[in-house]
């Protein structure tokens, strides 16, 4: 089983204030810490389920800028075998549809049977990677996978739909699922395993290595920005009675009752 498992280093905004930098186009970033994409640990983390499974080999692609390694190395001490960084700083600014066409010329040359995704990246949220991936390679794709079972050629999957319903499929493989975070346990690299990692050699593509004439970067991040703060919720105030009837009265001015 050769499994294939896109990762992004993404910075933490959590627990930070976002900013749009002076370009409009992308947020400041000097203050944040960077670290794997929280969805792509569980796809890493199912790979190495389905290695130990089935044995194979898995190797993780990114897109990214040379911090990124530190990314890699992290990635290979929790069970890839091999990883590959197509260098950022070789192209202009890059969204989803352009990073699957650049990830496309670098994985069509491998031989894979799965290709894992996270479901989004915390970053943009674009959620659009996984899907125009699979389209760009001509191969079946699930997004938002909570569960995954392979047998005979396929994969019998469960998705997550909008309302708490979930969706069963089987596509034949090969294929490309992006996974939902909670599908799995992530583990954690053991400190040998980091020591190993920190001796592997990760495999660089540049621009000149790659079939530029398959690139269509036609695309353009027009504007970044923070949602306009419209109207705020309204707290009601006083005894239960005086609240339901304040509620009632504000439904009835809106025409819902």
């Amino acid at each position: 089983m050769n499994i294939v498992v896109c990762i992004k280093r993404v910075p933490q905004t959590a627990d930070a204030q976002v900013r749009v930098d002076s370009s409009g186009k992308d947020i400041e970033k000097e203050r944040l810490t960077f670290d794997l994409n929280e969805s792509d640990a569980y796809a890493l983390e199912q790979a190495v389920l389905f290695k130990e499974q089935s044995g194979g080999t898995i190797t993780a692609v990114s897109v990214g800028h040379p911090d990124t390694e530190d990314t890699l190395r992290m990635v290979l001490a929790k069970g890839a075998d091999t990883a590959i960084r197509i260098k950022a700083e070789d192209f202009d600014e890059l969204d989803g549809y352009k990073t699957a066409q650049i990830l496309k010329t670098v994985i069509e040359k491998a031989e894979f049977d799965m290709i894992f995704t996270g479901c989004m990246a915390t970053d943009d949220g674009y959620y659009q990677v996984g899907v125009n991936l699979a389209q760009l390679l001509g191969i079946p794709h699930a997004t938002l996978v909570s569960s995954i079972e392979i047998g005979d050629g396929a994969a019998r999957i469960k998705r997550e739909l909008e309302g708490g319903l979930l969706e069963h499929d089987e596509i034949s493989l090969p294929a490309l699922f992006s996974v939902q975070t909670g599908i799995n346990v992530p583990r954690y690299a053991s400190l040998i395993a980091i020591r190993k990692a920190a001796k592997k050699e990760i495999a660089a593509v540049g621009q000149d290595d790659i079939d530029k004439d398959a690139l269509v970067l036609n695309t353009q991040i027009e504007e970044l920005f923070v949602p306009p703060v419209t109207k705020r919720a309204e707290i009601f105030s006083g005894t239960p009675e005086e609240v339901s009837g304040k509620l009632a009265d504000m439904l009835n001015e809106k025409g819902l009752i």
